[in-house]
């Protein structure tokens, strides 16, 4: 009998159970979305070769238990087929997460998930030192847990107040939960110190008087597993994919370049020192 390559077939997304020779397959789910046709090849494909269940992952995963070994080809091509691809476990980009964003939610700031789609097309399976992970939520209320993730990106306003639309009728100075607003003297004062990008302002304003361009806020290091860190942001608000793919790299080769075998990223940032990496980072921030 040949041998099993169990360590290929988990980098394929076929994770070993404790039953023998039965594996759990994580599937591909970029950004939380799947179509309804995908949706029925999935449960077609739980109820011919798994037991009829599926598992919901944390990170918007989908997982099949109960595949055989020797279905493995056919359950691998058969999804294909119905447009479902397998995910990756191990050392290596994993799939990634995204809320609706501004496409659907009153308050996003950004497209999340054809956003998540770029990033899972240029970087998803990418081996690395360990698994990393990318987040992406559309505004401030973080649904998405951004800070959580390797890389975290947050949907934010770079804003502009039009003076001449404004009425003073507050209601932006109300929606500011920093204080970064106050009005005075028949104008209004924004300290920028406070101002957290969040946008409120302008989705407030009644009088289209506040003008926002849409950004992208990065936070690095973040884990929530053995080891629970947040992430943290080291360059300001990113107002171009230009900008944010050129940082996302940086943070990528110095993983490669710094972390030990099964290190994660904060902890090789940690060891060898944020103002190494910040240098990194804010080299490729400025181009």
């Amino acid at each position: 009998m040949a041998s099993v390559d169990y360590k290929a077939l988990k980098n394929g997304g076929f994770m070993r159970q404790v039953q023998k020779n039965n594996f759990s397959l994580r599937l591909k789910v970029v950004g939380g979305n799947l179509t309804a046709a995908q949706l029925a090849t999935i449960a077609e494909m739980s109820k011919k070769y798994g037991d009829g269940h599926v598992h919901l992952t944390s990170r918007q995963g989908v997982e099949i238990p109960f595949i055989k070994l020797d279905d493995v080809e056919k359950v691998k091509e058969e999804l294909l087929a119905g447009g479902v691809s397998t995910g990756v476990c191990g050392p290596r980009v994993r799939t990634v997460t995204a809320c609706q964003g501004s496409a659907i939610c009153p308050s996003g700031c950004i497209d999340t998930y054809n956003l998540a789609v770029e990033i899972s097309d240029r970087y998803f399976g990418r081996e690395l030192p360990h698994k990393f992970k990318f987040g992406v939520t559309g505004c401030m209320n973080n649904c998405l847990k951004a800070e959580e993730n390797d890389v975290g990106i947050k949907g934010g306003y770079t804003i502009e107040w039009d003076e001449s639309a404004c009425t003073l009728c507050g209601v932006c100075v109300k929606a500011c939960r920093e204080g970064a607003l106050t009005a005075s003297d028949g104008k209004l004062e924004l300290s920028e110190s406070k101002c957290t990008n969040c946008g409120r302002c302008v989705k407030s304003c009644p009088f289209d008087a506040w003008k926002g361009t849409p950004g992208y806020i990065l936070s690095f290091g973040g884990t929530f597993g053995n080891l629970i860190a947040k992430g943290e942001q080291v360059v300001p608000i990113i107002r171009d994919k230009g900008t944010l793919f050129r940082v996302a790299d940086a943070a990528l080769r110095f993983f490669d370049e710094h972390a030990k075998p099964s290190e994660r990223f904060r902890v090789a940032i940690d060891r060898a020192g944020w103002d190494t990496f910040k240098a990194a980072i804010q080299e490729a921030y400025h181009g």
